[in-house]
């Protein structure tokens, strides 16, 4: 029935178990994690320090792949356990809020973004300021980026959201965000902390932020869709506004079971894939309708 549903166990219908890259990811880092502590007990290869760890040798040599292998690489269990608390406590709720494919794709390109950056920082260093090299030539791994771009993304999407910092403190998204930015901000120019990739970090709270505001949000990737309906359908009869009251009046004498069929699990398919913020104001409506024949019962 209606309340077996789990989108209407919250306020906006949400899908509480509908976080399935959230838990892949945390899935794979814990797999890489535990390949990786058996490799540095046992000394088996070379392979996570020489061709999975982010270094500028290694994209001096072609091996471009580093920009995604090492945002699952982790150095200690405090590292992991870190980054992956971050990845639920963050991960859920930006996934509830985008969708999985978008979710996916800005989890691993914020990464990107955050090693390139950090790899860019080492080449400034040399090139311009003769830093010594540990500032910032040390092989990158970890989440960090990844993760913080969980943060930016959080914060651009409800800045004003309130969160409790170490389960004790409670801050706003907002302030939690920029109080991130100017640590990493103020290391990348006073490099005191050279086992840091404070460059990643940085790098990555800005594409998390960026990806929301200039690819979901953005007005050009969800409004050429409508123009181009709007070019296309003839305008709407008198008579065929009656006809889709008449259908919507017989909507609400529909059993529950058939009108959560019909008209609610469609739209509850199109959250999981793109998020609540993809919900157009009809859909919205139905949702409503939903709660209401929940109400009744």
């Amino acid at each position: 029935m209606l309340d077996d549903r789990s989108y209407m166990q919250g306020p906006e219908f949400r899908m509480r178990h509908a976080y399935p890259v959230t838990i892949a990811l945390l899935i794979i880092n814990l797999a890489v994690f535990v390949a990786g502590e058996v490799n540095q007990t046992y000394g088996l290869t070379n392979l996570f320090t020489d061709y999975l760890a982010l270094s500028r040798k290694g994209l001096s040599s072609g091996f471009i792949w580093q920009l995604v292998t090492f945002q699952f690489l982790h150095v200690g269990f405090v590292h992991f356990i870190f980054n992956m608390l971050m990845l639920f406590l963050f991960g859920r709720s930006v996934e509830e809020s985008i969708g999985s494919k978008h979710m996916g794709l800005l989890y691993v390109s914020s990464g990107v973004v955050g090693g390139l950056l950090e790899i860019t920082l080492g080449l400034i260093k040399d090139k311009v300021f003769h830093l010594p090299l540990q500032a910032f030539g040390t092989p990158v791994v970890g989440s960090s980026a990844s993760v913080l771009a969980l943060l930016g993304a959080f914060t651009t999407l409800d800045p004003n959201r309130e969160l409790l910092l170490f389960f004790v403190l409670p801050v706003r998204a907002k302030f939690l965000f920029w109080f991130s930015a100017l640590v990493a901000t103020f290391y990348i120019l006073v490099p005191a902390q050279p086992n840091v990739a404070h460059g990643a970090h940085l790098g990555g709270l800005m594409a998390g932020a960026g990806y929301i505001r200039w690819i979901v949000q953005s007005p050009v990737a969800f409004q050429i869709p409508t123009i181009f309906r709007r070019r296309r359908s003839p305008r709407r009869s008198r008579k065929q506004t009656v006809r889709e009251s008449v259908a919507h009046d017989d909507d609400d004498e529909l059993p529950p079971e058939e009108f959560i069929s019909r008209e609610v699990d469609p739209i509850l398919e199109k959250i999981s894939a793109h998020g609540l913020h993809s919900l157009t104001a009809r859909e919205r409506r139905i949702l409503e309708a939903a709660r209401a024949k929940m109400e009744k019962r």
